[in-house]
C-alpha cells in the first residue's frame, strides 16, 4: 500500500495532467463541468469535478442567490465564523472527525446495480459537511432520500466508466437518465464520498471557480444528496431550497479556526487559495490585503468566476509565508460594493 504522503503526491501530479487536458475539447481525460460549468475539474482517477455555475442548465434550478450587490454602505461587513471558544471549536473538530469510515457499498459495476451506501458512510460525509458549514457560520444541511437515490446513480455511473463527467453521454456503461441528472447536479469525486469532502473544500485544480467549496458553503443547499460507490462519489448541490441570508462566507472562516483544515486533504488550503464568497456583496472590482500582529502579508488575488454557489467570489494565495496555528490573521477586502473585515485565529487543535 502506498504511504500517505506517495498518494498525495501521485494525486498531485494527475491533477497538474488532468487541468492541462481540460483544454483540450473533447479529450477524453478532461471533466466536464455543465453548461457554462467548471471546465478545471480533476483527473478521472482522483480528482474532483463541480457542477457548473447557478444560471447554467448543467442539471439543477437556479440557486445562486439574487445576484444583487448591496449599495456602497460605509460600514465592513462583519463576518461571524463558528464564534465557539478554542475548545468548543477544536471540540467539534474532534468528535466530527473521530470516524472517517466510508461505510460498505452493496452495489455492483457488473450488472450495473447503484446499490446504496451504509448508513454510517453517508452519515459520515453528512457530518463533515456541516463541519465545515459550522466553522463558516453556516446552518447545518440534511440529506434526503430522492436526492441520495440521484447522487447515488451518479456515483456508479462515473465509476462504471473510471471517468468525471457533468454531461455523460447516453453511450456510458450503467448509463441512466437519473444518474446523468446527479452527474449535472452534483460535485463529483473519484474519491469516496467521506474522503470527497475534505477533497471538494480543499480543491485542488479549480483556480478559476474553486466551485466545490463554494457549493457546500452557499446559502442555496440542502438538502443534499450523497451517493458513493468504493471508488466514486456525488454530493448533489443544485437545486436546494435553502435561503440562508449572509453578507460573506469565508474559507479559511472568521473566528476561531483549526489548523487542521489547512491541510486536512490532497492539497494544503494555502495552495490552493483562501476564499470569500457573496450573493449580496459585488466583489468584481476588490482587491484583499492580510496582516498578522500588524505585518502586511502579501497575497496574490484572483476574481473567480461567478455563480457557483454565491454570485461573486475571491480566491486569494499567500506569497511567501503559510498560515501558522497560534497566529490571528487580519483579513480586509475593499473597492467591492461594501468592505468586509474579519479575522482568522487560527489554533492548533491536538
Amino acid at each position: 500500500m502506498k504511504s500517505l504522503a506517495a498518494a498525495r503526491a501521485a494525486s498531485l501530479a494527475a491533477l497538474a495532467l488532468a487541468v492541462g487536458a481540460c483544454s483540450e475539447i473533447g479529450d477524453s481525460d478532461s471533466t466536464e463541468g455543465g453548461s457554462g460549468g467548471d471546465g478545471a475539474s480533476g483527473d478521472p482517477s482522483t480528482g474532483p469535478g463541480t457542477p457548473g455555475p447557478a444560471s447554467g442548465t448543467g442539471g439543477g434550478s437556479s440557486d445562486g442567490g439574487s445576484g444583487s450587490a448591496q449599495g456602497g454602505s460605509a460600514s465592513s461587513a462583519g463576518g461571524a465564523g463558528s464564534g465557539g471558544s478554542d475548545p468548543g471549536v477544536c471540540a467539534r473538530w474532534q468528535a466530527d472527525r473521530a470516524n472517517m469510515s466510508e461505510g460498505s457499498w452493496s452495489g455492483s459495476i457488473a450488472s450495473c446495480d447503484p446499490g446504496d451506501v451504509s448508513a454510517e458512510g453517508r452519515d459520515n460525509a453528512l457530518k463533515l459537511v456541516n463541519l465545515y458549514r459550522f466553522l463558516a457560520g453556516m446552518p447545518a444541511v440534511t440529506h434526503e432520500a430522492t436526492r441520495n437515490e440521484r447522487a447515488q446513480a451518479c456515483a456508479l455511473l462515473v465509476h462504471a466508466n473510471n471517468m468525471l463527467s457533468h454531461n455523460p453521454p447516453p453511450t456510458w456503461n450503467c448509463y441512466t437518465q437519473l444518474g446523468a441528472d446527479g452527474a449535472g447536479s452534483s460535485n463529483i469525486a473519484s474519491t469516496p464520498g467521506v474522503t470527497g469532502v475534505d477533497l471538494y473544500m480543499a480543491d485542488p485544480g479549480n483556480d478559476t471557480t474553486m466551485g466545490h467549496r463554494r457549493w457546500i458553503l452557499s446559502g442555496s443547499i440542502g438538502p443534499i444528496g450523497l451517493g458513493t460507490t468504493d471508488g466514486y462519489s456525488c454530493m448533489q448541490v443544485i437545486g436546494g431550497s435553502g435561503n440562508t441570508q449572509k453578507p460573506f462566507v469565508a474559507f479559511p472562516s472568521p473566528g476561531v479556526f483549526p489548523s487542521g483544515a489547512m491541510t486536512a486533504s490532497f492539497a494544503p488550503v494555502d495552495q490552493t487559495g483562501w476564499t470569500v464568497q457573496s450573493s449580496q456583496i459585488d466583489l468584481s472590482g476588490a482587491s484583499v490585503t492580510v496582516t498578522d500582529g500588524g505585518q502586511d502579508m502579501p497575497v496574490e488575488v484572483v476574481h473567480l468566476q461567478q455563480g457557483y454557489g454565491d454570485t461573486w467570489a475571491l480566491r486569494f494565495n499567500p506569497q511567501g509565508w503559510t498560515t501558522q496555528a497560534g497566529h490571528t490573521y487580519a483579513v480586509g477586502v475593499t473597492g467591492g460594493s461594501q468592505p468586509i473585515d474579519y479575522e482568522v485565529e487560527v489554533v492548533d487543535c491536538p
